[in-house]
């Protein structure tokens, strides 16, 4: 039977009243850009001038889309999805990190992710991005051709070594590692990073996933690529699917330097892209394992069709789906009620360096025409629903 995505009684099942309104409130004034562009603008001031801004942005955004500061707090927002059959991946959500200590110093904090997850059943991911552990300007050196001094292939090596580290480690333990997709001016040198992880340990099952931003008009082009060095090199190719992150910066880039812009033209084009993308992968699940990351319930919907009327049982290791945490319980806790593989996404980690990943929630949320309504909608379907209960 296929899910029901408008079923709010299984989605806000994990959600008291209290939580609903106040879900409510925040989803009201993102859904209006000025009130965001307002909020946005003041939070930036307020930690310019070191404002102590942490209780507001604690009890509002925070809440509704991290899972806490610390891993122990994470560990008993998992233990509460779990309860519903949504699994989580551990996002350390601390970004924009420079230097070499700082980038070792943060291998330690994943491994000891990837030996907390495995000793819950409910914790099968957590994820990284290459810039925690890389220069950027590095990594935009390497994408360009531009060839390395002595000190930078040295520097190289040690990305290079810690992102092996994190990954033997995930191999060692029984965790898979989903690595995020950065700007597509540095996405080479990502992508070269992952193939060779993939290459030493999805020997046998996929462990360790790439990201495919499927509104950059190469990302689709490259998913047949990949699969084919996978099947040369003798490994398995972890796909994750997501539309996407960067399109701003990516189209003003583009603009400032006079080149095409990598992101499709409009949003169908991206649709039309990643439906074909999961369509790829369903049929090729023999070879790749496929993490679909969409709160698209079109494009769910089509993949759960396409596994029922091939005989892909619901919860085949080889297929997982994936939302925020935070956004789109209707689609995440309905698949888990009909027995598909879910992971949130929970990232977790001091207020102050979570802010960067809060800030990209709440635009993503002004920007995607109908995200926000459609929360708000369901939000408010199940709160009358209880009143009349």
């Amino acid at each position: 039977m296929l899910p029901q995505f408008d079923n709010t009684e299984i989605a806000f099942k994990y959600r008291t009243n209290r939580e609903l309104r106040q879900a409510q409130i925040l989803f009201s004034a993102i859904g209006s850009p000025a009130i965001t562009k307002m909020g946005m603008a003041l939070t930036k001031w307020a930690i310019s001038l070191r404002l102590p801004i942490e209780g507001i942005v604690r009890s509002t955004i925070f809440r509704q889309f991290c899972g806490g500061e610390t891993m122990e707090d994470a560990a008993r927002t998992a233990d509460m999805l779990g309860r519903y059959h949504v699994g989580v991946i551990l996002d350390y959500g601390v970004e924009g990190k420079e230097g070499e200590a700082e980038f070792d110093n943060a291998v330690p904090e994943f491994i000891k992710a990837i030996k907390y997850a495995a000793s819950k059943s409910n914790i099968p991911f957590i994820s990284l991005k290459v810039t925690g552990f890389a220069r950027f300007a590095l990594l935009e050196k390497l994408h360009e051709g531009t060839p390395l001094t002595d000190a930078e292939q040295a520097e190289w090596q040690r990305v290079h070594q810690r992102i092996d580290q994190i990954c033997r480690a995930a191999h060692d333990e029984g965790v898979m590692v989903l690595i995020d997709a950065e700007e597509t001016w540095i996405q080479y040198s990502v992508n070269e990073l992952c193939e060779r992880v993939m290459e030493r340990y999805n020997k046998k099952k996929a462990v360790i996933f790439n990201t495919f931003q499927m509104y950059t008009t190469g990302a689709l082009p490259y998913l047949p690529e990949a699969l084919k060095d996978a099947e040369v090199k003798g490994y398995i190719l972890g796909a994750k699917l997501v539309r996407g992150a960067y399109m701003e910066k990516e189209r003003k880039r583009a603009e400032e330097k006079g080149y095409p812009s990598p992101i499709q033209p409009d949003k169908p084009a991206t649709d039309r892209d990643y439906d074909a993308a999961v369509l790829f992968c369903l049929q090729n699940l023999d070879k790749l394992s496929l993490f679909i990351g969409t709160h698209n319930e079109k494009s769910c919907m089509e993949a759960v069709k396409y596994m029922e009327a091939h005989n892909i049982p619901a919860n085949s290791d080889r297929v997982w789906f994936s939302q925020l945490y935070g956004m789109s319980d209707n689609i995440s806790f309905n698949l888990a009620a009909g027995n598909y593989n879910v992971a949130k996404y929970l990232p977790y980690g001091p207020v102050r360096d979570v802010l960067p990943y809060l800030m990209r929630r709440a635009e993503e949320n002004t920007s995607v025409a109908g995200q926000t309504g459609r929360e708000l909608s369901l939000i408010n379907k199940e709160l009358k629903r209880r009143k009349a209960h």
